[in-house]
């Protein structure tokens, strides 16, 4: 297996994941739009992510990615609007 790319998660990782989080926020907006509630969609689509990362990469790497995953939210990371 290859190594989980943390650079990935975010959207400095690369041209590939850039085009794919376009595609990712679109099906965001389509799924609100239908009336699916924001935090359900989400939910759903953390769970879609950690089974494919799992799938690729194995369990003990993806908790390894997710054990970052605090810090980077507390230092703002994924914060895109006015912070709380």
């Amino acid at each position: 297996m290859t190594q989980l790319n943390l650079a990935a998660f975010d959207e400095a990782g690369g041209e590939e994941q850039r085009a794919a989080l376009v595609y990712v926020t679109e099906a965001f907006a389509e799924a609100i739009l239908a009336g699916i509630e924001s935090d359900s969609f989400a939910q759903a689509a953390l769970s879609a992510a950690l089974r494919e990362l799992v799938a690729s990469y194995g369990e003990e790497a993806v908790a390894g990615f997710a054990d970052t995953l605090p810090g980077r939210i507390r230092r703002g990371e994924f914060t895109t609007g006015l912070r709380h």
